[in-house]
């Protein structure tokens, strides 16, 4: 058994340890979103790890008689010579190190060293899988969306709910509770059903599982706890709009049924016309002398006889904490929707954006979302020596730079005509250096775009045509001479008709729409 002042020492150094750690880890850059939600489980663990010290600390200060007797066997002994109380303890450490031989000290420092992700295999290559990732699902993607195709089919097998909504449309009933309780709008005889309870059930503990996961330093039982509490509250004062018991209404003569009661046929009439027209049936008559012919009283048409009394006490008291029962898992499931308003939010908006993506492009999400791209490799002063890359280039000059990143020759500058510019008034008085980047901006949008201002083609005609007085008076050459065209061609094309006679076009397409030809 160690010393209890040993065991104090320990667990102060191991709270001291684990509360450095929890700082380091929670200091660390989180660029994404699965880095964030690992660390903040990892902080999870620390926090429990730190839980569980500081009760055992609790316990072990607690215990005075114990404390007591082991500072009086570290105090001098009656004489100065007693030394078996050292040998004893020295004893008993042999003992454990001859029982475990291969135990390996500093379990402490691989501890929180697996928690802090300290690299200790020989081999760095090997990538274990990531147990975070294993507690959610594919639709889940790591936390980001929540998965409630099952409920939203349980939701839809619900009777009386009117139109079944599609699931764009139950998430968009769901994100409805941060202004009112949750399915507030679904009738009573729905939300009493034993179906609302099993769904309603289902889709809490789905809620509070995915509340869990996604905010492991959050208290999420506390709160839940608190959100009980109001709710009793609210249930005892008969605060709860949407969840009063329907009491049934009874008659005047105490029968829950309406109607004329006729005891010889045990059946209710609810109009006089009917029940008079029965008493000359052949079956009224019939259990009516039976009815007098027996000496047992007639069924008491004011309600039934105390034996089955208790049947019906319990059956109303099962449906009444039913009822309860619903209305508390409801309002739980609303709390936990509040918190969870913002995923819902993105749950749907990554529904909507699915819906509008092909088959193919599914497809090649699914892949790329099983092949992450690896990691870049990490440089100890990779942002530095970049910096210091580009302060030492050397480029007074000013020549453009290359596919490397760097000035190309001063030969190449020269022999491109790179230094030459050449400026288009149609792009806005835009310039261009060199004379290949000059012919090849007639076909870019730029050039485009300013052609069209002007209400003129982008053609052939217009190249090398750079100032906005030459294309618009080389258009209105253009114009004239295809009209030009169009008249020679009017007027120098012939034509004969059946008799020989020969005509130039204009003419004889005149005298044949006037029927002389």
């Amino acid at each position: 058994m160690d010393s209890i002042v040993e065991l104090q020492r320990q667990n102060h150094e191991e709270l001291e340890r684990f509360e450095r750690g929890l700082s380091s880890l929670l200091s660390r850059n989180q660029p994404t979103h699965e880095v964030k939600l690992q660390t903040e489980h990892k902080a999870s663990q620390i926090l429990d790890r730190i839980q569980s010290r500081a009760l055992t600390l609790n316990s072990l200060y607690q215990d005075e008689d114990a404390r007591k007797a082991e500072l009086e066997a570290l105090s001098a002994p009656a004489q100065q010579n007693d030394l078996s109380e050292f040998y004893s303890r020295l004893v008993k450490i042999q003992e454990h190190h001859a029982k475990y031989p291969d135990s390996v000290p500093g379990g402490f420092d691989l501890e929180l060293a697996a928690l802090l992700d300290e690299p200790n295999q020989e081999d760095e290559d090997y990538e274990e899988e990531d147990p975070i990732s294993l507690l959610f699902s594919g639709e889940e993607a790591y936390g980001k969306y929540v998965d409630l195709y099952a409920h939203h089919t349980a939701y839809s097998n619900l009777k009386n709910i009117g139109k079944r909504p599609g699931y764009l449309q139950y998430l968009d009933l769901l994100s409805a509770a941060q202004t009112g309780p949750v399915h507030s709008d679904l009738p009573k005889e729905t939300r009493f059903s034993k179906d609302y309870e099993t769904y309603i059930q289902n889709l809490h503990a789905y809620l509070l599982s995915f509340a869990k996961r996604t905010q492991p330093l959050v208290d999420i039982q506390t709160e839940q706890q608190e959100v009980e509490i109001e709710f009793h509250k609210h249930w005892d004062a008969q605060n709860l709009p949407g969840w009063e018991e329907s009491k049934p209404q009874t008659a005047a003569n105490g029968n829950s049924s309406t109607g004329i009661w006729c005891a010889p046929c045990q059946k209710h009439y609810s109009k006089q016309t009917v029940y008079d027209g029965h008493l000359t049936s052949k079956k009224h008559i019939k259990a009516a002398a039976k009815q007098d012919s027996s000496d047992a009283p007639p069924p008491n048409p004011n309600g039934t006889s105390t034996p089955t009394t208790a049947p019906t006490t319990t059956k109303s008291s099962v449906a009444s904490s039913r009822i309860r029962t619903s209305a508390k898992l409801t309002h739980l499931a609303t709390a936990l929707l509040v918190t969870l308003i913002s995923t819902m939010n993105d749950t749907k908006s990554n529904v909507e954006r699915r819906f509008s993506l092909t088959a193919r492009e599914r497809e090649q999400e699914l892949m790329d979302q099983a092949n992450p791209p690896p990691p870049p490799p990490a440089t100890a002063n990779g942002p530095e020596e970049e910096e210091e890359e580009e302060e030492r280039i050397y480029n007074p000059l000013k020549l453009p730079l290359g596919w490397d990143g760097k000035p190309i020759p001063y030969w190449l500058y020269k022999l491109h005509g790179l230094g030459v510019e050449y400026r288009c008034e149609i792009c806005s008085d835009h310039v261009y250096m060199g004379r290949k980047n000059f012919d090849r901006h007639f076909q870019e949008s730029r050039h485009a775009f300013g052609m069209r201002a002007l209400g003129l083609p982008n053609t052939k005609h217009f190249h090398e045509i750079t100032r906005i007085e030459d294309a618009l008076s080389l258009a209105e050459k253009l114009k004239q001479e295809g009209r030009h065209e169009i008249f020679e061609q009017e007027t120098m094309e012939e034509l004969e008709d059946d008799e020989g006679n020969v005509y130039n076009r204009k003419t004889y397409e005149d005298l044949k729409k006037q029927g002389l030809i």
